[in-house]
């Protein structure tokens, strides 16, 4: 007889292990179902976790060129790329290990393989050439995401390569060419330029991070560029060719054809959703046709009853916490709990250096929707923690209801963005103001004054040191 479990989730990441996790805490009989040989999925094998190793050891070793002012003489500085890849590695094997102990100690089943729906409450596993079957009461899909490269010009993960191979280069490339100015290729352009790359980004739309606050945006393209990142915006690629080791990038830009010659092309033109190998049509599950996102109602469920799906399979940004957030709420709501999701205060992160954070609404948002709002800002350059630093490079940007002061956004560009924006998270899940976010007391020196600071400007007019 198959197996049966309360809970069963497709899918070993973010999303999948914190539902199963937190399913069996609650009493749940679960199990995952994972055709990776480790679990974590994209974010802790080949996505977030291995690409901020790589970009915090790239960030120090520009940094130490930067250390005589600080009256640090560190000599010649050498680059040691299979040492720094070896580093990357181990973190990713240390915390994959770390889930698999998590399903060790909550009594979660770890079922290898592919899975296939075969109806309802049935999965189909398939390993090593054997077939089993699997039930649940309730199955979960949880299967992420997959890059995808444009129409004509396959990913080949050698000359024209996704964020995968990029994550691990045998050597850094003299010319690497970013098709597309989103986090991934901006993120993943930064290591490899402050690691000796020529590094140019081809971007279709008038400007880079389209999801991201446009003043934010104005003072992200510069420090890029200060940084030495070549933008060619508003430009269509249409043809890649392979030559002798080498790669040609063929474009369309307002001036006309234009030619771009490299060693590596990385395709960062977005992601769909990972389902080819679920069984969805045969299954009933509705997907959207233009976007491969499956269909679900508020509480997660597809159009097949004891089916449901988070993460990256449906609407909404695609990043892990959203994921995780969702397959935690989903565990407690099978578990006859109430729970919810708060969408509106899901931060986003773009680990550049300086870091960009945001939670809410843009200002571009707010003037679309005809919403009265006020504005308040404040650099990081005047701070002393900042210049203590080295790094007063950005600035805090609050955006509050003009009527109630009811926080609405918030947008950092500087130093360590992404630890601060929890703060600002953390105030609008209790719908708070700009006040509440004001009154706060800060720690002094740091750089949280700065929300502190932009806060005062929304709520009161002006901020303190300014």
């Amino acid at each position: 007889m198959p197996e049966t479990y309360d809970v069963l989730i497709i899918g070993g990441g973010p999303g999948g292990y914190a539902c199963a996790l937190r399913a069996a805490q609650l009493g749940l009989k679960a199990a995952v179902v994972e055709k990776r040989p480790t679990l974590g999925g994209t974010c802790l094998n080949v996505g977030c976790i291995p690409s901020k190793a790589l970009l915090d050891s790239s960030e120090r070793f520009a940094e130490i060129k930067k250390l005589a002012k600080h009256g640090i003489n560190v000599g010649n500085v050498s680059l040691d790329l299979a040492r720094m890849l070896a580093r990357k590695n181990q973190i990713v094997e240390d915390l994959t290990k770390g889930v698999a102990f998590l399903f060790r100690k909550n009594k979660v089943t770890l079922i290898p393989g592919t899975a296939k729906l075969l109806g309802r409450g049935k999965v189909q596993v398939v390993a090593d050439g054997q077939t089993n079957s699997v039930e649940a009461k309730s199955i979960v899909l949880a299967t992420g995401s997959e890059p995808i490269s444009l129409p004509g010009m396959p990913l080949d993960g050698e000359h024209v390569v996704s964020s995968t191979e990029a994550l691990s280069f045998e050597k850094v490339p003299e010319h690497l060419i970013v098709v597309g100015g989103g986090y991934i290729g901006l993120e993943l352009g930064s290591v490899w330029l402050r690691l000796g790359s020529k590094v140019t980004v081809l971007e279709f739309l008038p400007r880079i991070l389209p999801q991201t606050d446009t003043e934010i945006v104005g003072l992200v393209h510069k420090s890029l560029m200060k940084q030495g990142m070549l933008f060619h915006l508003d430009t269509k690629v249409t043809a890649i060719e392979r030559r002798d080791g080498k790669v040609r990038v063929m474009a369309q830009s307002r001036g006309g054809d234009v030619a771009f010659d490299g060693d590596k092309v990385l395709m960062a033109v977005g992601r769909r959703p990972a389902t080819a190998s679920l069984g969805l049509e045969e299954a009933g599950i509705r997907v959207d046709a233009k976007t491969g996102r499956v269909a679900v109602d508020k509480d997660y469920q597809t159009s097949v009853a004891g089916v449901y799906a988070i993460g990256d399979l449906i609407d909404g940004p695609m990043l892990a916490h959203k994921a995780q957030n969702e397959g935690e709420v989903l565990a407690e709501r099978l578990a006859g709990k109430q729970a919810f999701v708060n969408y509106q205060a899901i931060p986003s992160v773009v680990y550049l250096w300086p870091e960009v954070a945001s939670v809410g609404q843009t200002e571009e948002q707010l003037k679309d929707a005809g919403r009265k709002y006020k504005v308040g800002k404040f650099p990081f350059q005047p701070l002393g923690r900042a210049k203590c630093l080295d790094e007063s490079e950005g600035l805090v940007k609050i955006l509050a209801d003009a009527q109630t002061d009811r926080l609405l956004g918030v947008h950092i560009f500087g130093p360590r963005a992404s630890d601060m924006i929890a703060e600002a998270v953390a105030v609008m899940e209790y719908s708070g103001s700009a006040e509440d976010l004001a009154r706060i007391c800060h720690g002094h020196p740091s750089l949280s004054e700065a929300v502190g600071e932009a806060a005062r400007h929304a709520a009161f007019g002006a901020p303190l040191h300014a």
